[in-house]
């Protein structure tokens, strides 16, 4: 019997209505798919419904009171590894992100995370802050990617002209962290 696929979240990080991120996260599962043994899957923190933290408990025991809470725990339990995307906001990640990952503890303890940061100065504040709380979690954090966004790349509706072009210099970076969550999965095994 064949081994089981292993799935790898591309975690699209922001929720605003205008976001450029989802097209961005599209373009990551597509591009770091491509060639590789892992199943990339694009999930939607918008879809996700999950309220401003409500739980009474700290994540860590376990012991979560709401419906939202015991679903979003499935969900996470049930990816291999994590790609999270989003943009950098006032040197920081968006708090739906952080709000996200604050639900939960054991979940993410012990699984790969890489992620993609993007703007206008690549994210770099972002990803610190970010690194931060995935070690936190007790993740094992893999290398990340920084895009840099600048306003010629974007339409007068703030949206990417050419998704693919402005984001070409990522595609290098997009390999070697397949090649390290596949490496950091085998390990696990």
């Amino acid at each position: 019997m064949p081994a089981k696929q292993q799935r790898i979240a591309v975690v699209i990080g922001s929720t605003r209505p205008t976001r450029i991120c989802a097209g961005i996260a599209a373009w990551a599962c597509e591009a770091i798919g491509k060639d590789s043994e892992l199943r990339y899957e694009l999930l939607d923190l918008a879809e996700a419904g999950l309220p401003f933290l409500d739980e009474p408990l700290k994540a860590a025991l376990g012991d979560y009171k709401h419906d939202h809470t015991r679903a979003w725990s499935r969900t996470v339990q049930s990816y291999d590894g994590f790609l999270f995307v989003f943009p950098q906001y006032n040197w920081g990640y968006p708090a739906v992100l952080k709000n996200a990952l604050d639900y939960l503890y054991r979940e993410w303890r012990d699984k790969p995370a890489s992620f993609i940061t993007y703007g206008t100065r690549g994210g770099i504040k972002a990803a610190e802050q970010f690194t931060g709380v995935l070690q936190g979690l007790r993740m094992r954090v893999l290398d990340h990617a920084e895009a840099f966004i600048i306003d010629d790349d974007v339409d007068e509706d703030w949206q990417l002209k050419d998704i693919r072009a402005t984001l070409r210099p990522v595609l290098p970076a997009l390999a070697a962290i397949d090649f390290q969550m596949t490496e950091a999965l085998d390990d696990a095994q």
